[in-house]
């Protein structure tokens, strides 16, 4: 091989490199992972939660008798948390498996939320997964985003995360950036701002999760199993005794820096991944809000895209039920 050639390719290998760098740094995929002892408690669901392979995975159940959950041990002021998830497979209509975290057992008037929520669908329709957050308790503005996803979440584990700082809230499908929250002026306190605690549960949302309720769970099918893995917690613990809590600077942790910003590499993808299969949106929703919330940017030509997904929401047909925003920490128990 000529010196020419060689230099062409140690050339290539390095710009190869330098093209990788952008999508290793973006995902903190060294942050350590924990058991289940390590870092959750036993919510609800009695033997409807199973711990397995030594406490690294957890199995939640959805039966007649009741659902399951999960919490975490200790309160967090923003952070990186981060679980693999498989869902239940075949006819799932009216099942809810929830991954969110929330502070409304602290401030049941005026709590935090930022959710991942998967919905179940009859048998040959696929899972869709909703992204909500809510602050300083917004309830009444709900800002619902919902997709499809490029694999069965049914087949196998999938990484789900969300990324919590005080600037901005980016939740992530294996290691994809889906959505991007940035906090605004015109949201007021309407952004997460209080130490949560982390959640996941399964349970019985029949009377909103499938068509507005059009299709239940069908107990026949039961124990319907969500299976959850490779724990990751990384953020800044609080005292809830503490009334003043030190800001929380995750680029600086000594075990791995966690990213604050999107590369561009990442957020060509998201744009790709909200282009291809986002069906619906908070902010194109005519029927709840006749204005759209101040922080929503309105792109007519997603406008027409998303009016083929849910018509509804444009005015045209029925209104769907909505669910009441913390019906999941009531009606499960």
């Amino acid at each position: 091989m000529g010196f020419s050639s060689l230099t062409f390719l140690c050339f290539s290998f390095f710009s190869f490199l330098l093209f990788l760098l952008p999508f290793a740094s973006s995902s903190p995929s060294n942050l350590p992972i924990l058991s289940f002892q390590e870092a959750y408690n036993h919510l609800f669901g009695d033997a409807n939660l199973l711990l397995l392979n030594d406490g690294k995975s957890v199995h939640l159940h959805l039966d007649e008798r009741t659902g399951a959950g999960f919490l975490s041990q200790d309160l967090y002021l923003h952070g990186f948390f981060s679980a693999s998830i498989k869902l239940p497979a075949d006819y799932t209509a009216g099942v809810v498996v929830a991954f969110y975290m929330s502070n409304g057992n602290m401030f049941e008037n005026n709590h935090d939320e930022i959710d991942f929520e998967f919905l179940g669908n009859i048998r040959g329709k696929e899972w869709r997964v909703q992204t909500n957050i809510y602050g300083n308790g917004s309830t009444n503005v709900g800002r619902e985003e919902r997709y499809g996803l490029w694999f069965d979440p049914a087949e196998d584990f999938h990484q789900y995360s969300i990324l919590w700082t005080d600037s901005r809230i980016i939740f992530y499908v294996d290691k994809v950036p889906i959505r991007e929250v940035k906090r605004t002026s015109s949201m007021g306190g309407e952004f997460p701002s209080k130490p949560m605690t982390l959640y996941a549960t399964i349970w019985d949302g029949s009377s909103w999760a499938t068509n507005g309720g059009k299709y239940k769970v069908n107990y026949k099918y039961a124990p319907y199993i969500a299976e959850f893995s490779e724990f990751i917690l990384h953020g800044c613990t609080v005292d809830p005794i503490e009334q003043v809590f030190p800001k929380c600077d995750l680029t600086q942790s000594s075990e791995a820096a966690v990213p604050s910003d999107i590369t561009t590499a990442k957020r060509t993808k998201m744009e790709s991944f909200r282009r291809k299969h986002m069906t619906y949106s908070y902010c194109y929703d005519h029927l709840r809000y006749k204005i759209p919330p101040a922080e929503c940017v309105i792109d007519p030509r997603e406008a027409k895209r998303l009016e083929k997904f849910d018509p509804i929401t444009f005015g045209k047909g029925r209104r769907h039920c909505v669910k009441h925003p913390r019906s999941r920490e009531f009606t499960t128990v």
